[in-house]
């Protein structure tokens, strides 16, 4: 079980905590001290069953800036390896699929 945190976002802190009180501590990826690689962010999209569109924060003043409205699929992949906090959090992975946490309580949709 890997958890896609950001520790300053509350989302992603609720999400963690949501976890933790159910006894289970995920491995914490770092993404925005460690940016993926198109490859990662392609095995996460499929395990999400979802677009690069649906995975950005078009929130971000980055999405703005880069012009990201209207961008590909291999537009999006590239412009969120190198602007990581372009990636919507929190993200949890849990065997061959994943969910993101918002609300945080989606987490726990893949517990058995």
């Amino acid at each position: 079980m890997k958890l896609w945190h950001n520790p300053r976002c509350s989302k992603s802190r609720g999400a963690l905590d949501l976890l933790r009180e159910r006894g289970l501590e995920p491995e914490i990826v770092d993404y925005l001290a460690h940016p993926p690689s198109e490859a990662e962010l392609r095995t996460l999209l499929r395990q999400l069953g979802l677009a690069a569109h649906a995975l950005v924060r078009k929130g971000e003043s980055d999405y703005a800036e880069l012009g990201l409205a209207d961008a590909d699929e291999a537009t999006l992949l590239a412009a969120m390896c190198r602007h990581p906090r372009l990636i919507e959090r929190p993200i949890l992975v849990h065997r061959d699929r994943a969910v993101i946490g918002r609300p945080p309580e989606r987490v726990l949709e893949l517990l058995d």
